[in-house]
């Protein structure tokens, strides 16, 4: 099934990112675009998912230097249109892969594009590493341990559910019970043109 793949490609981009921990360390895809396109942009997304987290943790410093804050939430800024942009890439492989699939006259269309989807998917990994982290804390209290440990069996029955229901949505899809219809997110605040700060600037 489809969630098998991709959870485990991101279990895959966690564990590699942790291995140095650090989100100036240098990016390769192990998956070939040519001829591993989706497992290509799931290593990727997840990968932008993984050094945001991380990003995020970093600027929530009370100590950051101020010049440093600035520097990072730029980073941000990029990381969210990436992640983005990756997004519609992956959209558009689903687009592909079911263009020939004549939807029934009764097909429906799902509030969600299957790409957003697997983004809350990709997401929901890291919540399960690092509550995963938090319940094995030696240096925590038990009640901290125990709490995690609470959340993290939610998290965990939450990936069930999620990877279910995009599994039937890409199966729904393929039958023609649903039909496709994506919106490009069409972000304004990087658009040069758009945004009246930036266009004021030029």
């Amino acid at each position: 099934m489809f969630s098998d793949k991709a959870n485990s490609i991101f279990q895959e981009v966690i564990e590699k990112y942790h291995e140095k921990d650090s989100v100036d360390q240098e990016f390769k895809n192990p998956y070939n675009a040519e001829k591993e396109l989706l497992e290509h942009l799931l290593y990727r997304k997840c990968w932008i998912d993984t050094v945001q987290w991380h990003y995020e943790d970093i600027i929530r410093d009370q100590n950051i230097d101020p010049v440093a804050a600035l520097t990072l939430k730029r980073q941000i800024d990029a990381s969210n249109q990436d992640r983005t942009d990756t997004v519609e890439f992956i959209d558009s492989y689903f687009l592909e892969k079911y263009k020939d699939v004549q939807p029934n006259t009764d097909a429906t269309i799902n509030s969600e594009s299957p790409a957003w989807a697997i983004d809350r998917l990709s997401i929901l990994a890291l919540k399960i590493y690092h509550m995963a982290e938090e319940a094995d804390r030696t240096d925590a209290s038990q009640e901290h341990q125990m709490k995690c440990k609470a959340k993290l069996d939610v998290l965990l029955e939450q990936r069930v559910d999620l990877s279910t229901a995009i599994n039937q949505l890409l199966e729904a899809i393929s039958e023609g019970e649903k039909y496709m219809k994506v919106y490009k997110q069409m972000k304004m605040y990087n658009d040069d043109e758009l945004n009246p700060v930036l266009r004021g600037n030029k």
